[in-house]
């Protein structure tokens, strides 16, 4: 190992690491972010054990962004969960900002990050005015695997029900751990 090379990163990770436990608006956003994750899990985990994966798609596609919205209401921070291979390209295709957070996401992992600590915070300028932005990488869970799996694993009524809901359809074909998406909060300052 090249003691020069590990030394430095080691280093800017600690720095960066420093950095964001001092950085309140960072600390505000991923306490909202990490709000939906756990909530929209239990109500899938109940839903997929009452009607099935198939019956329990409504939960991801109506149930997930009427959580959010009551999420934003309490905290201030806008949530979406972006994909870049959505199921729903009207409310997930990312933005350029959140693209580059996904890309970067799928490049930490491959360099051995765990995806489950992949984040990231910042003040940008947009047409609307300043805004601090927040990603968080959704690693893809078992229970996603019912109807994120690979094409040929998912229950014929899965590949029905999603067929129907969305029919381009592009969020297949995913291991568990895998980047997912991302959840992203955005808040004007």
């Amino acid at each position: 190992m090249n003691v020069r090379r590990f030394v430095p990163a080691a280093l800017s990770c600690l720095i960066l690491s420093a950095h964001a436990a001092d950085d309140p608006m960072l600390l505000e956003a991923r306490a909202a972010a990490t709000t939906l994750p756990p909530k929209l899990l239990t109500a899938l985990n109940d839903e997929i054990a009452r009607v099935g994966p198939e019956g329990a798609i409504p939960v991801c596609k109506d149930l997930a962004p009427a959580m959010a919205k009551e999420i934003a209401a309490s905290s201030g921070w806008r949530l979406k969960r972006v994909s870049l291979k959505p199921r729903n390209a009207e409310r997930a295709t990312p933005d350029a900002w959140e693209k580059a957070a996904l890309e970067e996401f799928d490049r930490r992992a491959a360099a051995g990050e765990p995806p489950a600590t992949l984040e990231k915070g910042e003040v940008i300028d947009t047409a609307d005015g300043r805004v601090y932005r927040y990603a968080k990488a959704l690693p893809t869970q078992a229970l996603c695997l019912n109807c994120h799996g690979p094409q040929e694993s998912l229950k014929p009524e899965v590949r029905a029900a999603i067929a129907e809901h969305y029919p381009n359809d592009r969020a297949v074909g995913y291991k568990e751990g895998e980047i997912r998406g991302a959840i992203v909060a955005t808040k004007p300052l």
